[in-house]
This record gives C-alpha cells, structure tokens and sequence, in this order.
C-alpha cells in the first residue's frame, strides 16, 4: 500500500476549470473519501489519480513516485467503477482472474488467489455462477473482488454503490469499511452521498466547482466545518444561518440575533459591531419559555425517535431537531436558545468560518 500526494492539480477543459489547484495527502491505509454535488470534480481528480485523465498541471505521487503522465497500467491502482464492468459472458471465478490472467501470473496462484479473495467477500460458494444471474450486491463483490484479487497498492472507487437501493446500499457500506479494514487499503472513494461519506470515511474533502473546501475528519467537517457552503452540504438537515451582529466582550462574546443576544466561541476582532451570520446545527437548538429570541412553529415532522421542527422567527426560519414526545402544536409560540459551544460565526461576504483558524490550531 501506499500514500498518495496531489501538488497544485489542476485540470482545466478550454475555458472550464474542473479541478483547481489541488493539493492533497492520503496516507498509507486510510480511507479518504471525496464528496460533493455533481460536477464538482471529484470523479475528475480521481480519474487523474488513476491515469484515466491526463492533469493540465500539477504532480501526482504514488508512495513517494511521480506518476503524474505515467499510462494506468503503470500505475498498480485498482478502479472500481458504479456500473460493475463485469464481463457477462464469464463466471464469478473467471471475472475475479481475468486480471491476474492478463499478467501472465501461474495458473496455481491464479486459483489460490481468487479463492481467498472470494472467502474474504462472501463470495466463494458463486464461484462457479454466472454473473447475468446475480444480485446487484453480489455483482459488486465480484466488481471489488477483481480489484482485490491484484494486490495494487491503493483502490478507487467512483460511486460503486450508486446503483444499490438504500437499503443495500446501507449494508454495502458497512462491509466495505469492514473490507478495508481487514485488507489496510489505502483507499478513495467518491461519493456524492454525504451518508456513505460521513460513515467510511477516516478523512474527507469535501468539493465544489473544482475546488477543495475542506479536508478533515467526519466529526470535525460536521462539527466545525471551514464555510458555509460545507456546513450546508453536510447534515439532515442542514445548518440553521441566521442573520446576526457580532460583540466582542471580555471573556465572552456574543452576537445579536433579531434583537436577542447569545454568548458564542471567541470571535475574529474583524466581526465587532458588523454584520455576520450565525450558524447552529438543529440539534443544538433549544426550545425554552425564558427565551428571549421568539418565533412561531410553523411545521413539524416525525422521524421517529425524533422530530424536526420549523419555527418562523424575525432572523428567518429555524429548523430544531427534538424528541418524538415532545408536544408542539403549529402555530405555537416558542423561545429558542442556542447552545454556545456549538455556534459557528460566518463571514457573510466570505462564507468562511470566523474561528476556524482558532479550531485548527487548537486541535491540529
């Protein structure tokens, strides 16, 4: 296996930019996931990394070599693709070899090789079965199988599970982050599913119009994510933004939301007495008669052990995710608390994260 390094990636189509200056690290073993909306360059950047596209800029380095215009055969990289590319007319057994065919290796190992790699799938009792005939969860093992079966020294994957149905799809995720586990792959995987991202990833970068907005672990691109295009994309639903007017106070700082004010993390000196926004994620939002900041319900949706709730107020609408039990009817008046460890201040004419820098040099 091996680390993967990107150095000022750029791929541009005429006039279009579709990958801009990309600079990346995906360590030895980790499963690194690149998300976000279509067309935002994810499949294009992991195409270059394959050697299926050709970069307009930059370096590629696999384990520490310059691949950067080296052919995909050259490269040791196995792609697993969303639409299988399974030959129909050969069985389990002979999909998994045809790679290991094409190299020439001895028949004996061919045979030992797929057989391991089809115990380690779940696989090894459709050796001998055609492909045509098998569920698209199976047709994915063998799609990944073939992969495995070479021992390259990193996988990507363009949305293999896109073609799943959601509950499919769930228990796919779940056997490839226990596959990667159990193999120690270095990995990347492209997704425009922030679910499967959030739940594989070690890492994500999270893309939009070909550029990297942040690279981090789940936990910190929900929690503290860089912009607000991020803290959007990321989360059922998304952030709350609400229009607000920052003070800087000693050992606290606040903004003013519609006239109420709440304490918030530390703020940029550049946010006193101007406008920014304020950013909350619904289950950090509070309901509480001794509120001052006041709205009225305008919907509620049952989710099971939760509901969502949208509440109308003067800075716009608040969405709050609460307990099922809780009894709020349409119409209701409520206050609405914050909790203050959890607010992200956002400059308006950035989209960026006012403490961000503060975060990272708290945490590394």
């Amino acid at each position: 296996m091996a680390d993967i390094e990107l150095r000022q990636l750029h791929k541009s189509f005429d006039a279009f930019v579709a990958v801009h200056d990309t600079n990346m690290t995906i360590s030895d073993g980790q499963f690194f996931v690149l998300l976000g909306p279509s067309g935002c360059g994810k499949t294009t950047t992991l195409r270059m990394i394959a050697g299926l596209e050709l970069p307009t800029a930059g370096e590629i380095l696999l384990d520490g070599e310059d691949v950067t215009y080296k052919r995909a055969r050259e490269r040791d990289i196995a792609f697993v693709f969303q639409l299988f590319a399974l030959y129909p007319h050969l069985n389990v057994r002979n999909n998994i070899a045809y790679p290991l065919r094409a190299q020439c290796v001895p028949r004996r190992e061919i045979r030992v090789r797929v057989e391991e790699t089809a115990r380690l799938l779940r696989i090894d009792s459709l050796l001998d079965k055609p492909v045509g005939g098998l569920a698209g969860g199976d047709r994915q093992r063998v799609a990944l199988g073939r992969a495995i079966v070479r021992r390259p020294k990193a996988f990507l994957m363009d949305e293999p599970l896109g073609t799943l149905d959601a509950a499919f799809r769930e228990l796919m995720c779940e056997e490839l982050r226990a596959l990667h586990d159990r193999i120690g792959a270095t990995t990347i995987y492209v997704t425009h599913d922030q679910i499967e991202a959030m739940a594989m990833a070690d890492r994500v970068a999270v893309m939009n119009e070909g550029e990297v907005l942040q690279v981090a672990s789940p936990y910190e691109i929900y929690h503290r994510p860089r912009s607000m295009f991020v803290a959007a994309f990321i989360g059922a639903p998304a952030m709350n933004f609400l229009e607000c007017v920052g003070e800087l106070n000693p050992g606290t700082d606040q903004v003013t939301v519609a006239g109420s004010t709440t304490a918030v993390p530390r703020l940029h000196e550049g946010v006193a007495g101007d406008r920014a926004v304020l950013g909350i994620r619904p289950e950090y939002v509070h309901f509480g008669d001794d509120y001052a900041f006041r709205g009225s319900v305008y919907g509620v949706e049952y989710t099971g052990a939760r509901q969502l709730v949208t509440v109308e107020t003067e800075a716009g609408a608040v969405r709050a995710r609460i307990p099922a039990g809780a009894k709020l009817g349409i119409g209701e008046t409520v206050g609405l608390g914050f909790a203050p460890d959890r607010a992200i201040v956002f400059d308006p004419a950035t989209e960026r994260a006012l403490e961000s820098e503060l975060f990272e040099a708290a945490h590394g």
